[in-house]
């Protein structure tokens, strides 16, 4: 399938794939995909389009065709390889994506031996002993910001009251970043996160955090603590700042924005369903394989993970030629109906099975366990001590984050009984 639109939005530069317009609006809804996706996926696996600025593009959309390509290594996590991809960009733009030190540490966009290297380096630092060291202190972020919501309440916006802070004091944490400049970088990396940013703009914040970045860096390598940055210091001498920078900012956004949206978008989803809203209320058990389901049936990820094919690929039959954009769809493949039964109905009581939210291959999201350990947290205190926890608002009046490249709620304003 080739399909073509004329219609063109203006450009910031941003180094996505400029896909019609009719992809990136959640016209089904605030928890479903694009219906355009959709339709794809009724189709078939795999499909061949035409992005706004001419260049072709294959959407997967199968679920297991998905996690084989994802671990394909004839498909190149270095999108900016390309010199087709990156004269299309703005020279400013180009120029940082080629500059190896405002490289060095950006693993994620990275290929293997390099990718090896630094994921091994990180693997050593979510240890089991971390994660249970960082449990409680979780439980007590949650329970404080839960405090301070009933004393002010009933009422908040539950992303600026809950689920912007809570990750945002976790990675703090994790990173060693100290309490009071929480909001320096929180602020930051919301910007960046925007679709609409100016080049230019978006060129300051990046090189505010990095700075930011660089001065905590400095800081572990005179005075160690028991963080994640000063371990990785401890664990390879050789890395050098710009390495450690970078490997930072992806652990900041990695770990920050993604879980944020998920908690604000899943209690969203789960207020719309009061039916598994109370089924959560008369069994927390369920509350773990809830999370499961809800990183299911969302999806923060507008279209799914970008990748380039180093050599002509066969892909269900279709041909593609080497130095391709291949996009393989994350909230296709997770409401995939040759994969789940009733794909498109939220079931908090559906058994545990394998999903994309997490990616799939080398690339797999390092800090999942953590995510879950915060969604699980967050979700049981916000149901435990919020009685009554509802919208405060029509559904509708919402906002919804169709502006950011990690999707969610702009605000969610709740109330509950007193």
């Amino acid at each position: 399938m080739t399909t073509a639109s004329q219609e063109k939005r203006p450009s910031t530069g941003r180094p996505t794939v400029p896909l019609p317009p009719e992809f990136t609006r959640r016209d089904a809804g605030p928890f479903d995909p694009p219906s355009a996706l959709t339709r794809l996926g009724e189709q078939g696996p795999v499909h061949r389009m035409t992005m706004l600025d001419g260049d072709p593009v294959w959407i997967v959309t199968s679920h297991e065709l998905a996690r084989t390509l994802l671990g394909d290594p004839r498909l190149s996590s270095d999108r900016f390889r390309s010199r087709r991809v990156l004269e299309k960009l703005p020279q400013p733009i180009r120029a940082r994506l080629t500059d190896e030190r405002a490289r060095a540490g950006s693993f994620i966009t990275m290929d293997p031996p390099e990718h090896t290297r630094y994921r091994k380096l990180l693997t050593g630092q979510f240890t089991v002993r971390r994660m249970r060291q960082l449990e409680p202190r979780i439980q007590r972020i949650v329970s404080d910001h839960l405090d301070a919501m009933i004393a002010a309440g009933p009422g908040a916006d539950l992303v600026r009251a809950f689920a912007l802070p809570v990750p945002s004091l976790v990675i703090c944490e994790l990173l060693g970043v100290e309490y009071a400049d929480r909001g320096e970088f929180q602020e930051r990396t919301g910007q960046l996160l925007r679709l609409d940013v100016p080049v230019a703009e978006m060129m300051r914040l990046a090189d505010e955090l990095r700075a930011f970045m660089h001065g905590l860096v400095r800081s572990k390598r005179a005075k160690p603590t028991d963080d994640m940055l000063s371990g990785l210091i401890e664990a390879d001498p050789t890395l050098t700042d710009d390495e450690l920078i970078g490997m930072a900012n992806l652990l900041l956004v990695a770990g920050h924005e993604t879980t944020a949206n998920m908690l604000a978008l899943g209690t969203f989803a789960l207020l719309e369903h009061p039916e598994q809203l109370a089924a959560l209320h008369d069994d927390p058990s369920l509350i773990g394989g809830a999370v499961e389901e809800l990183l299911r049936y969302l999806s923060i990820v507008h279209l799914g993970v970008v990748r380039t094919t180093l050599a002509e690929v066969e892909i269900a039959g279709e041909v593609v030629p080497a130095d391709s954009t291949v996009l393989v769809s994350v909230p296709a493949g997770n409401r995939d109906p040759y994969q789940y039964p009733r794909p498109d109905v939220l079931d908090v009581t559906r058994p545990r099975g394998p999903h994309l939210a997490f990616g799939h291959g080398v690339h797999q999201c390092l800090g999942q366990q953590l995510a879950r350990v915060e969604m699980t947290a967050g979700f049981t205190g916000l149901l435990s001590r919020l009685p009554g926890l509802r919208l405060a608002v029509p559904a509708a009046e919402v906002p919804m984050r169709d502006d950011m490249l990690v999707y969610g709620v702009h605000a969610l304003p709740v109330t509950w009984d007193a």
